[in-house]
């Protein structure tokens, strides 16, 4: 029997799927729950089809639960962007409307026409190192939201006095200083401790956060922390974000990921680029805080941010030039990393580490890039081999018609197709 893809649309209670051949002629369909139940029933009718592909989208959003334990169960899984499949759906329909059989369709043609789509596989240190990340976001939001409201607090009791980047020392020794003898002031003051015993119990747990997240980069033999700027939390982002760096076969597409790449906004005789909103927010976040970090020491970074300025730029487009090189500089750490940790029994991929086979650890969005999201040429040095190597087997196998551009894609749903509906699990 020939393969089959097994477009899935993933909610929290229930996954619509739709199947379809290699010629995106729909075989089946159905519905079921994500409870244990429903879940054993999907997998025994999709067994039916000896050779299948699971393609569900936002495998790292509100898919992973599903996707991760289709791949724990043995099943081979593609991760599909809800950007692709919203594309193939207003081609396919003529309208944006959706559905979830709507959306399983589209989802299942993604699969079939596109090349690159992220492999999902488990990585039990790397799926650990990137719930260690999300925890220490959620402390640091909530560190701020608490100094915020002592702020607030030490401003009333203390008029005209603030500090600013106010620590738990700073604030015990400013409420030491202050005794209120009417009512509304001594509530004030109580509610100031409360927020300070907060504060000094949000520091105790980043402290030790911070700390296994330097272990836990230090064990995957990761060197990015040697990158002024970067320390624990930025290192462990950027490893558990970007997983596979085989995934970007230049530091161009890297570029474009992490929305350092300039856009061309060009018109006519007017030649110009644009900030870009596009790629991973979080990685571009954390190389801003690494350029900032280099500004404000003397750096090379601070050199080169310096040279841009007296070449004309302003200091936004020198501080977006330095992000665009410190961008390379990562990806030439990570390509480094991979390099050192080959040993000569693994065989090496398409960029000569590895890690570039069929089955990829990475935990984010492949890059999918138009012309006008090509970065301009930058002052770092080429990090690849050669183009020999990355005419390489992909699991996803393109359909035998020509591939399109990704602004000419053109679905056509076939007629006179037999639907199965699944009963059992769930509502058809």
């Amino acid at each position: 029997m020939a393969e089959v893809i097994i477009g899935v649309d993933p909610h929290k209670l229930s996954a619509t799927i739709e199947i379809v051949d290699r010629q995106e002629r729909l075989v089946a369909t159905g519905r079921f729950n994500t409870d244990q139940r429903g879940y054993t029933a999907m997998r025994s009718y999709a067994r039916t089809f000896p050779h299948r592909l699971w393609a569900v989208e936002g495998a790292n959003g509100t898919g992973r639960p599903l996707a991760q334990r289709l791949v724990e169960d043995g099943e081979r899984v593609v991760d599909v962007p809800a950007k692709l499949a919203a594309r193939v759906r207003l081609f396919d329909t003529g309208h944006n409307r959706k559905t979830d059989a709507l959306d399983a369709h589209s989802i299942a043609v993604v699969a079939v026409r596109t090349r690159g789509l992220r492999v999902v596989h488990r990585d039990g240190e790397l799926e650990a190192l990137r719930m260690l990340s999300d925890r220490r976001d959620e402390l640091s939001r909530l560190r701020v939201q608490t100094v915020n409201r002592l702020q607030r607090l030490l401003g009333e009791l203390i008029p005209g006095k603030r500090k600013r980047d106010l620590s738990a020392t700073q604030a015990k020794r400013m409420l030491a200083s202050v005794r209120p003898r009417d009512v509304a002031g001594r509530t004030r003051r109580r509610m100031a401790v409360e927020e300070l015993t907060d504060l000094v119990a949000v520091d105790a747990k980043l402290k030790a956060l911070n700390a296994e997240l330097k272990a836990a980069v230090l064990a995957r033999g990761s060197h990015l922390m040697d990158i002024h700027g970067i320390g624990p939390a930025g290192a462990a982002r950027i490893l558990a974000d970007v997983g596979d760096v085989a995934r970007f076969p230049t530091r161009a597409r890297f570029a474009s990921w992490t929305g350092t790449a300039p856009l061309d906004a060009s018109s006519g005789q007017q030649v110009r680029h644009r900030l870009s909103r596009a790629g991973n927010r979080r990685m571009n976040h954390v190389l801003h805080i690494a350029a900032t970090v280099q500004l404000r020491n003397a750096t090379e970074g601070r050199a080169y941010f310096d040279r841009k300025v007296a070449d004309g730029k302003t200091s936004m487009k020198a501080l977006r030039a330095l992000k665009r090189r410190l961008s390379d500089v990562v990806y030439r750490q990570l390509l480094a990393d991979a390099m050192s940790l080959q040993t000569p029994d693994v065989e090496a991929g398409p960029g000569g580490h590895r890690g570039a086979t069929e089955v990829s650890s990475a935990t984010d969005l492949p890059p999918h890039i138009g012309t006008s999201d090509q970065p301009l040429p930058g002052p770092a040095h080429p990090t690849l081999p050669p183009p020999g190597h990355r005419d390489q087997p992909h699991p996803v196998p393109a359909a035998a018609t020509p591939r399109r551009r990704a602004g000419a894609v053109k679905v056509q749903r076939p007629t006179g197709r037999t639907t199965l509906t699944a009963t059992s699990g769930g509502a058809p």
